[in-house]
């Protein structure tokens, strides 16, 4: 008995509770005689105009207040992030090629050298010697060649076909003796390869370099090439030439422009991303090679219909927005293209500058009426004041009537 009165008492506070949010249902109101406004009688409301609706309900008349917004067009920004390294546009390291002692350098860091300059000279006394012989082998091969075709010219018959073509051959392989000992010699020489500027090195007069030895690193920075890698959602927006933006934590607040130069050709299978180059100038030395940079991407779509996040409503059918259709609520399916903080850009068919309903619009259902809380507030009508009748004043010469005694108040 106790666990019917409890449920009973529940059931009461529930209908009381659905009855003051929601009023009173129509069928019901009808049985008991009930108006649903407020749960007063018929007779309560005679001489107060009801609410039109489309069913002639009262509460389907009520205007649900929300707050509407007019449809805008505008472009959305993607943005992508990266943070890459910076190398030279080119950078070369100086190896020796050959063995030998080193007996005069040319390698202050940070010292810009052009292309075929003297950075390291090596002992090359023997490499001097092996040329004089070469020369001298060739001067003695070309008399030889000489003065057997003198001989030939002048009819002199011990020179023969053979002594001469030995002679001749004498001569170029003693030409290219001389080439191997200048290319020995010009060995002996490490020049710089590029333009740019030389690292630090540790190389001395007297160190002895072998074959393979790093020498020093020369970097052309007039140009830099900052390497990234980008998510494969973003290979859609990849081309070359296009802008970038970097900035580096060296220079704060400031922000380099270059263009993309090259990508891969496929996404890596472990982090399933790309790796980008791209290119910045430098033509003021301002940056070097190493830097970190944090590189951004700014693509822009189109024109998009954009709406506050709030104006969206979901469904089982999916997502939708409400718009005003003559203080009438309609629903219009919309596809969310893009969403950022507290937008969305959609995809729907209705008109730019049309109201939609971008607060409140859970409260609404099909064929709702709708008032704008956010609308101008009309001006108050003001009554001029009724001036009160004045009194007739009399024309000189005549006296003023004097109230009848039918009119006259008792004294």
């Amino acid at each position: 008995m106790r666990r019917i009165i409890t449920l009973s008492v529940a059931a009461l506070i529930l209908a009381g509770s659905y009855f003051i949010a929601f009023g009173v249902p129509a069928s019901l109101g009808v049985v008991f005689g009930i108006e649903a406004d407020g749960g007063k009688e018929p007779g309560a409301t005679a001489g107060r105009p009801q609410a039109d609706g489309p069913t002639g309900n009262p509460a389907v008349g009520r205007a649900t207040t929300v707050v509407l917004a007019p449809l805008t067009m505008q472009p959305y920004a993607d943005i992508l992030r990266a943070v890459g390294s910076a190398a030279a546009v080119r950078s070369a390291e100086v190896i020796a090629d050959v063995s030998g002692e080193v007996t005069e350098i040319n390698l202050s860091s940070n010292r810009q050298v052009s292309a075929g300059e003297m950075l390291v000279q090596l002992d090359a006394r023997t490499e001097v010697f092996n040329r004089e012989i070469a020369q001298a082998e060739l001067d003695q091969a070309r008399d030889t060649v000489q003065r057997y075709e003198r001989l030939r010219g002048t009819g002199n018959s011990t020179v023969t076909d053979v002594a001469l073509s030995e002679a001749k051959l004498a001569e170029r392989l003693a030409e290219a003796n001389v080439g191997l000992a200048d290319v020995a010699l010009d060995d002996r020489t490490i020049r710089a390869p590029i333009s740019g500027k030389l690292s630090l090195s540790d190389v001395e007069v007297g160190d002895r370099l072998s074959v393979g030895s790093v020498v020093v690193t020369i970097d052309d920075s007039e140009a830099l090439l900052v390497e990234f890698e980008l998510p494969e959602r973003s290979i859609g927006l990849l081309s070359k030439e296009q802008t970038i933006l970097a900035s580096t934590p060296t220079f704060t607040g400031r922000v380099f422009e270059g263009g993309i130069v090259s990508f891969d050709s496929r996404i890596d299978s472990v982090t399933r991303s790309v790796t980008v180059k791209a290119r910045i100038e430098n033509s003021d030395a301002l940056l070097w090679p190493g830097m970190t940079f944090a590189v951004r991407i700014i693509h822009e779509s189109d024109p998009l219909a954009v709406l506050p996040s709030t104006a969206i409503t979901w469904s089982r059918s999916g997502s939708s927005v409400w718009i005003n259709e003559d203080g009438v609520a309609k629903q219009v399916p919309a596809t969310i293209l893009f969403r950022r903080n507290d937008q969305v850009w959609i995809n729907a068919d209705i008109a730019i500058g049309t109201l939609v309903v971008t607060e409140g619009a859970q409260k609404l259902r099909a064929g709702s009426r709708i008032t704008a809380a956010n609308a101008p507030a009309s001006e108050p009508n003001v009554q001029e004041p009724v001036a009160e009748p004045s009194r007739a004043t009399p024309e000189v010469g005549q006296t003023e009537p004097k109230p009848s005694p039918a009119t006259e108040e008792p004294t």
